[in-house]
Formats: structure tokens, C-alpha cells, sequence
């Protein structure tokens, strides 16, 4: 089975781009992220015509999320659990699988940015801090049910040097500050497995590059995209690769697709 994360950075832009990805790649399920689209405004039809059923938590012309997939479907979450404000950056759903439940969701964690630039206006970081406490809440929860769960997005977090091209260079930005990478440390030891890591552990793996200065040309990138697995899932796990073909496409989102297969009891 093969599950992606994309953040897809306005899907009715993107569509064209997307859906050639989708026949190309062939994901059972994918997790996408800043769809910047409401509900009457969503490709349905398209999505589904590709063989895609799709849950969204939309908002007009900014963040979202959505889950597509081939399989049986039933949305458990909408909205960060225990986070009111949560503007649609959380959906969790059951995906049956050849007989076999799979708790996905698609993530997309606040950016954060300016980190106490200003005194008076330290509310975008502080907010990010606040939503990420919530999401290790939940995902102990989750974890506690001893499914085969995949939490996988854009975390808007650059957790090592490895992670980024130029380190110095974004030492005081909100996605490199200690305290973001320390509450994403806090997920790990809680007992997820960044996908990616445990089969790359040196490798740089970025997800995305800016649109300006032919960044992505000269892989001036970061590693912000995660797929995170919980045990149960983690035994499974047979692959993890970043699919650069979205990035190189015409009118690409500036991220790229984040993609891991998965070896069920079916497969």
C-alpha cells in the first residue's frame, strides 16, 4: 500500500499537475494539505473520475486539508482534537485496506513565523507552540489504541542541520527554532517514526524548495514534510522515498510529494 503526503499549495491551481501525478504514481491513499478551497469549490468530480473518493476541511484561499483515497473511508476527526481554533489544518479518517483499518491524517502545522520578532506580536509563534502541544496530546491518544496509524503532512518544522541547505541561514526562523524542534522531538520519543529517517538516516530528503532564485534547480531546499508512523504501522513499512516528479512539473506547488509503501498482511 502506498500512502502520500503533499502539500499541494491550492488544489484547483495544481489540479492539472495533480491529477497527471495521481495516474503516474498510483497512491492508494494521499494526504494533502493547503488546499485553499471550500467545499462547493473542490474537485470532486475530477478527484473522483481518477478513482479518488475525498474527505476535505476546507477554508477559502488559505490552509486546508484533504484525504484522498481508493479505499473505504470514514472521517473520525475534523479539527485538531482539543484545539478550537484549529483552521482547518486536521483531518483523521479509517481507511479499510483489503480488510485492514488504517487511522490516516493529513496535517499541516502552523508556519510561525515571525519568532518574537516583535514583542508586541509574538501571537503567530506562540500559536504554532499552542497547536503543537495539542497534536502530542492527541497523538498519544492515538497511540494508545495500538493501531496502524499514519500522521503525515507539512509539520513546518526543520528538525536538523541535515534538514536544511543553508543551517545559519535559518537559525531565528519558526521553523528552526528550539522550541518547535523540541515539541517535534517530543513526538518521537512519545513513540512515532519518522519514516523517512529510519530508512535515510543521512540522507537530505528535502520536500520543499521556494519559487524564487531557481532554488529547486540548485536543491536549495528543506525537509519539512513528515509521514509519521506509530508501531504498528512502523512494522509494516518497506519503503519511504520523496517523489520529485510533482516539483518538476509545470505550475508545481512548491513543495513535493512525500511518499511510503507499506507492506499489509494483504500484500
Amino acid at each position: 500500500m502506498k500512502i502520500a503526503a503533499y502539500n499541494v499549495n491550492s488544489i484547483n491551481a495544481r489540479l492539472e499537475n495533480l491529477l497527471a501525478w495521481l495516474s503516474k504514481a498510483q497512491p492508494d491513499i494521499v494526504l494533502l494539505q493547503e488546499i485553499k478551497a471550500e467545499h462547493q469549490a473542490f474537485p470532486f468530480f475530477e478527484l473522483r473520475a481518477a478513482g479518488y473518493d475525498a474527505k476535505i476541511l476546507g477554508q477559502k484561499s488559505y490552509n486546508g486539508v484533504a484525504i484522498l483515497s481508493r479505499h473505504k473511508i470514514r472521517v473520525t476527526a475534523e479539527g485538531l482534537p482539543g484545539f478550537a481554533d484549529d483552521n482547518a489544518r486536521y483531518l483523521e479518517a479509517l481507511v479499510t485496506v483489503g480488510g485492514e483499518d488504517y487511522r490516516v491524517a493529513a496535517v499541516y502545522a502552523p508556519n510561525g513565523n515571525p519568532p518574537y520578532n516583535n514583542p508586541d506580536d509574538d501571537s503567530k509563534f506562540i500559536y504554532k507552540l499552542r497547536w503543537m502541544e495539542a497534536f502530542y496530546n492527541h497523538a498519544a491518544v492515538l497511540l494508545q489504541k495500538r493501531e496502524k496509524v499514519i500522521l503525515g503532512g507539512d509539520y513546518n518544522v526543520i528538525l536538523t542541520d541535515n534538514d536544511v541547505y543553508d543551517p545559519e541561514l535559518f537559525r531565528n526562523n519558526a521553523l528552526f527554532r528550539p522550541e518547535v524542534r523540541s515539541r517535534f522531538n517530543a513526538l518521537l520519543y512519545q513513540g512515532w517514526y519518522d519514516a523517512y529517517r529510519v530508512l535515510h538516516p543521512a540522507a537530505v530528503g528535502y520536500t520543499y524548495w521556494d519559487y524564487a532564485g531557481a532554488a529547486f534547480a540548485a536543491d536549495l531546499g528543506l525537509r519539512i514534510d513528515y509521514l509519521l508512523l506509530s508501531p504498528d504501522a512502523a512494522d509494516e513499512l518497506k519503503s519511504c522515498y520523496v517523489d520529485k516528479d510533482p516539483r518538476s512539473a509545470e505550475k508545481p506547488s512548491d513543495h513535493t510529494a512525500l511518499v511510503v509503501e507499506l507492506n499489509g498482511k494483504n500484500e
